[in-house]
Formats: C-alpha cells, structure tokens, sequence
C-alpha cells in the first residue's frame, strides 16, 4: 500500500548514483585529458611565438651567455619569461582592468622602457671584455643573476607591446577571455613552459659556441648590441613622444 505524497525512487537516478565512477575516468575523463593538453600545447606554442623574435631580450641574453656563461644568459631571458606569464595570465584571464591600466598608461611604459634601453646600451656599448671576465669573476653567483633576471623582467614589463601581441596571437589561434579557469590556467602554464625552453635553448646554444669566438669579435658583438639597443629605445622613445604630442592636439 502507497501512502499518499510518497514518490517511489526512480530507477533511472538511483542507478545513476551506483554507476558513476572515479572522477576522469571513461570517455569523458579521457577527452578532457586529451583536451587539456591540447591547450598546454598551445600554450608552448604561444610562449615559444612571443619569445622568439630577436628583440632587446635576445640579444643581451646572447652577449651575457657568450661573455658569463649559460646561466647568467638564462636568468636574463627568464626574466622576460615570467614577465611574458604575466601577461599571458592577463590576456587569458580577460583581467580587463589590468588590460586597461596598460593601454591607459602606455605612454608611460614607452618612456621609462626606452631610456632604460638606452641607458642599458651606452653600458653595453662601452663594455670591454677583459673588464667585463673580471666583473663576472667579482660578482660571480646569485646577485649577478638576480641582476639578469631583474633586466629581463623589468624590460619586458616596461613594454606594453608585448600584451598587445598577446592579444593579437590568441586571436589568431581562436582564443579569448572567454576560456574558463582550468583552460585558462592550463594554458598560461604552456606560455611559461614555452618561453623558458627557448631562452633555456637559446642559452646552451650559444654557449655551445663560445669557444670559436674571439674577443675581438665579443667586442664588435658589444658595439653592435649597444646599437640595436640604443635603437629600440629611441624607436620606444618616438612612440612616446608621438603618443604626448597626439594627446595635445586631440
């Protein structure tokens, strides 16, 4: 006999409750996998685009691996690589206040940026080889390294153009704010993977040939650095300067 108001238990549901088993298991948990790392893929891929390009970064990663080792050359291009996860992290999380805050005060960005280029330069540009095996052996270890790294980030993170790049590749690999946390996540992880292989890469690379290089050839290298450095910060320089005078007019 049924008492009224009593709902006898669905099949359908209580079976449900027996069949469901460990969580990414199956069909589904396998797919997610599959699909996981498809975005870490991606996200290599991304770290490996926006590190890659010779640029600031690169060459003073190759001029300090040749003339203090591969891992002093590293830690500068590490630096660049956890400034590129930040603003990986921006554009994947769709931080749009943070976004904001970088094109608002580009110009600003573009002139402390350029003039630590140049300062960086002119430094590079007088530098001798002899002066500079004997600065590395005075100050040999982690201050020298955290100097590298703190270039490396602070180079990059003064450069707005890098979060507009960004931007611009994850249009073009169909990505957006939009991701959700575990994608997104996922994905800035790969950018950080990426980018440290490459500089990691690039630093034993170039190691690898220190030997057939001269110091002749390591000072050319210095006044060549010095040059394109000194290049990109006044290119740096004229963006800003065209950005204030755009602002007065308008």
């Amino acid at each position: 006999m049924v008492e009224d108001g009593y709902t006898p238990p669905q099949p359908s549901r209580v079976a449900g409750l027996h069949s469901v088993g460990p969580r990414g298991s199956g069909p589904k948990g396998d797919a997610g996998l599959v699909h996981e790392l498809v975005v870490l893929l991606q996200g290599l891929v991304l770290g490996i685009a926006i590190a890659a390009p010779v640029g600031p970064i690169g060459l003073l990663c190759i001029r300090r691996t040749l003339q203090h080792g591969p891992m002093m050359g590293f830690s500068t291009g590490f630096g660049a690589a956890v400034a590129d996860t930040i603003f990986g992290a921006i554009a994947a999380f769709g931080v749009s206040a943070a976004m904001s805050f970088l094109r608002g005060n580009e110009i600003g960005f573009q002139l402390v940026g350029g003039i630590f280029l140049i300062v960086v330069a002119v430094r590079t540009f007088r530098q001798k080889p002899k002066d500079q095996e004997a600065e590395a052996r005075r100050n040999a270890g982690a201050p020298s390294m955290l100097g590298g790294f703190l270039t490396g980030l602070s180079l990059t993170l003064t450069n707005p153009a890098t979060i507009m790049a960004f931007i611009a590749v994850f249009a073009g690999f169909g990505l957006g704010g939009d991701l959700g946390r575990m994608d997104a996540t996922t994905l800035v992880f790969g950018i950080f993977l990426g980018a440290s292989t490459w500089w990691m890469g690039l630093s034993l690379g170039v190691a690898a040939v220190r030997h057939r290089i001269s110091d002749e050839r390591l000072a050319l290298l210095n006044h060549c650095t010095g040059l394109a450095l000194a290049g990109f910060g006044v290119w740096a320089l004229g963006m800003a300067f065209t950005g204030i005078a755009e602002s007065a007019i308008g």
